[in-house]
């Protein structure tokens, strides 16, 4: 049996546990992952390190009272359920004070506004459909479609690899794969 080596990034279900079980632990290895993307955020739009803090505090506190009441169902990353929080939060203490903000500076990889948490969730649970049905596809149609869509390998190239007499044939079978892979997805 492998050993675990525990990740420095505790994994979603991992820090909700800890929550439950009132881990210290767990808290603080939620403040070093997730504080410095808060941080960033409050200091790219008219803060400091001490707003960040306060900030980043009330998002924990309304994470643990969520979580807390034992009917908490993450719906996204945990990342991304804290920074729409800490965002939120920002953006009322920045209209309480009465700065002027029009552009809240986001990362790409984040939500730009909680308005769009229910179609960031939406495409969450349609990657993880079409996960599934990448892995129900079987091969060589998985590799196919890996290679070509995910590796940018070229028609030539996939040939090569599968014996296929030309690119054209190739082509002929990655159709046929997504075909396939597009029946197994609107099946889920």
């Amino acid at each position: 049996m492998k050993k675990e080596i525990k990740s420095s990034v505790p994994a979603d279900s991992e820090i909700i546990l800890g929550i439950l079980n009132d881990s210290k632990e767990i808290l603080n290895r939620l403040y070093v992952t997730y504080f410095p993307m808060v941080l960033q955020l409050v200091l790219n739009n008219n803060g400091n390190e001490d707003d960040a803090k306060d900030i980043f505090q009330e998002s924990v506190i309304i994470l643990y009272n969520k979580v807390k009441t034992g009917n908490f169902e993450l719906n996204s990353k945990l990342k991304t359920f804290i920074y729409s929080i800490c965002r939120r939060l920002w953006l009322k203490r920045l209209n309480a004070q009465s700065k002027t903000v029009r552009n809240v500076q986001d990362f790409s990889d984040f939500l730009p506004v909680e308005d769009d948490l229910e179609r960031h969730e939406e495409k969450d649970r349609q990657f993880a459909i079409m996960e599934s049905a990448l892995l129900q596809l079987g091969e060589p149609c998985k590799t196919i479609i890996e290679d070509y869509y995910m590796q940018n390998k070229s028609m030539q190239e996939i040939c090569e690899k599968f014996g296929y007499t030309n690119a054209d044939n190739a082509k002929t079978q990655k159709y046929k794969c997504l075909q396939r892979l597009k029946k197994l997805f609107f099946q889920a």
